[in-house]
């Protein structure tokens, strides 16, 4: 059996859930000054690159993450490209940890319109599927975002979401697909009525065998995505965090049964580059826990 069909295996049938390590450019000097290192420890971005890279080895090299509560790992293309003990990062995470590497493929977010965000041209997507293929990568995650409750904008991220995916699944490999609802919209309950039709409109348009994940924000109404679960084309439907403290957000993934973590902020809540190994182990260790509980139910 080909890794491939292996990690296909274990995302549908093991628990556990996925653990996003896939802050990037925009969003990493922030990550790094929640885990302890300001800005004042690196002066470029190849430094403030190889400071986040540490943090990620610290964190997958740890006792506590490994294949039997984590079933995958969302990488950034610097950390793919990068090596964890001398190996290439997918390749560490599978053959050792056993956990399933996706990369994020996206380039950022487009001005908002219609209240809504869709992602930025990605002018080198092909080449970097061929590459992520090549490296053992075995699916992708994408992110859009929606603000207000206005088709138009819902429907147009949807659509692209699906339109790159199918891309993604011709590169030979499995598309997370990831409208994000804003936790802050006043009608973020609205918003979730349309992005279920747009949804399960697009799964209804799916071949047989031809698979994606969704990555979705914990929804105002329990097991509001079951649909999305059963849908024979899904994989599995997993959550964000979206802003929501590591508690807040576990107590809602427990009430949405099927729905399994991919938290990013929630994981890593705590961690500290000031934290001695033991002290670091056993704080990530509990919040593994945590959230491997709230994604069995």
């Amino acid at each position: 059996m080909t890794n491939f069909n292996q990690q296909l295996e274990k995302i549908k049938q093991q628990p556990g859930f996925i653990a996003a390590l896939d802050q990037s450019g925009g969003s990493t000097p922030k990550a790094l000054a929640n885990y302890g290192v300001n800005e004042d420890a690196y002066s470029n971005d190849e430094e403030m690159f190889q400071q986040v890279h540490n943090m990620r080895t610290r964190i997958v090299t740890t006792p506590a993450f490994t294949g039997e509560r984590i079933m995958g790992a969302i990488l950034f293309e610097n950390t793919m490209d990068r090596d964890i003990d001398g190996r290439p990062t997918a390749d560490y995470l599978w053959d050792v940890k056993q956990v399933v590497p996706f990369l994020k493929v996206d380039k950022g977010l487009a001005d908002e319109v219609n209240g809504a965000q869709v992602m930025k041209d990605m002018p080198d997507l092909d080449d970097l599927l061929a590459r992520a293929k090549q490296k053992g990568i075995f699916g992708t995650k994408m992110r859009s975002v929606i603000k207000s409750a206005n088709a138009t904008g819902v429907n147009a991220v949807v659509a692209q979401q699906f339109e790159i995916g199918k891309r993604i699944i011709n590169a030979g490999l499995v598309p997370i697909i990831e409208p994000e609802v804003d936790i802050n919209s006043a009608d973020k309950s609205a918003i979730e009525d349309l992005l279920l039709d747009a949804l399960l409109s697009h799964l209804d348009q799916l071949d047989d065998g031809q698979y994606v994940m969704l990555k979705l924000t914990l929804p105002e109404v329990d097991n509001f995505y079951a649909k999305c679960i059963q849908h024979p084309n899904v994989l599995k439907v997993v959550a964000l965090s979206g802003g929501y403290s590591r508690e807040e957000a576990n107590r809602r993934l427990a009430n949405n049964h099927g729905m399994v973590a991919s938290f990013s902020r929630a994981l890593t809540e705590g961690l500290s580059a000031q934290q001695s190994d033991d002290e670091f182990n056993n704080m990530l260790d509990s919040a593994i826990e945590s959230i491997y509980q709230a994604s069995k139910t």
